[in-house]
């Protein structure tokens, strides 16, 4: 299993994004990606699927210790002082005793990091999480959440044409990985020209090869998404070729600061995605 390590926490370098899959289809796709020998499954409390998610994992024959399992805590629990409870409630519509790794969904800047990140150490010393970390949060708030507990991962946009040096760069600083959400820019990287011809020489989809691209970095891991089954072994599939020096400095001529899901509450990014 290839695995992306931070924080002494072995995460595996792929995982199953469960972003806007919903009832059956989420069930069905985790279950999927399980038995294609997928063993990293994210979802959140604003996905409405934790059920659905848990349901999965309970159903497959992994056991569940094989699977390294997110949840993310919504900006609502942060705000109104319920993250402890918020996270018993994951917990029961997940039907599991704990998750791997807890994430703060987003920085609410009304609320200091250190205290939503000290309500998350609770949940940690209470054996409801292994690990902590965050999500969407810039370079700075990544610094700053470092000074006040360990951060295995921080959750962000990253894919090909959406660069985040000073992201990446922080999280070396701060021993944190970085797992890229969208990594196919919600298929918009799919038919790009560079990408196909890429993936033509390597006999690959220009999806593998953007999915490669982030799965070739150090401290990098990814989750993609889909609710086919095909597409999520095809996903996987990406350890049996390795991008040349060419191919990497055609594919970093592509980035545009694309980005594709950033909400209202989202910080305030640097221009050039340097956090």
């Amino acid at each position: 299993m290839h695995a992306t390590i931070a924080q002494n926490v072995r995460m595996p370098t792929l995982g199953y994004g469960t972003w806007r899959l919903a009832g059956d289809s989420a069930k069905q796709g985790v279950m999927h990606a399980l038995e294609l020998g997928c063993r990293h499954i994210d979802t959140a409390q604003l996905y409405g699927n934790e059920v659905e998610v848990g349901a999965a994992i309970r159903d497959t024959t992994v056991p569940r210790e094989d699977v390294f399992l997110t949840t993310k805590v919504w900006i609502d629990a942060v705000k109104t002082d319920q993250v402890v409870a918020s996270v018993e409630e994951s917990l029961s519509r997940l039907a599991t005793p704990y998750v791997d790794l807890l994430l703060i969904h987003w920085p609410v800047p009304t609320v200091p990091v250190e205290k939503t990140l000290g309500e998350l150490r609770s949940v940690q010393e209470r054996g409801l999480t292994r690990h902590i970390g965050v999500s969407n949060f810039t370079a700075s708030l990544l610094r700053e959440a470092a000074r006040h507990a360990p951060i295995a991962a921080n959750q962000v946009e990253y894919h090909a044409k959406l660069g985040q040096q000073a992201v990446l760069e922080a999280a070396r600083e701060v021993g944190a990985a970085v797992t890229a959400y969208c990594p196919l820019a919600q298929g918009n990287l799919v038919s790009d020209p560079v990408l196909v011809d890429i993936g033509r020489q390597h006999h690959k989809t220009a999806a593998q090869v953007a999915i490669r691209w982030l799965a070739q970095q150090p401290g990098v891991a990814a989750i993609p998404k889909s609710s086919r089954r095909p597409r999520i072994a095809s996903n996987l599939d990406v350890f049996d070729f390795e991008l040349t020096e060419e191919d990497l400095s055609r594919i970093a001529a592509l980035q545009k600061n694309m980005r594709t899901c950033d909400p209202p509450i989202a910080p305030r990014w640097d221009p050039q995605s340097r956090g």
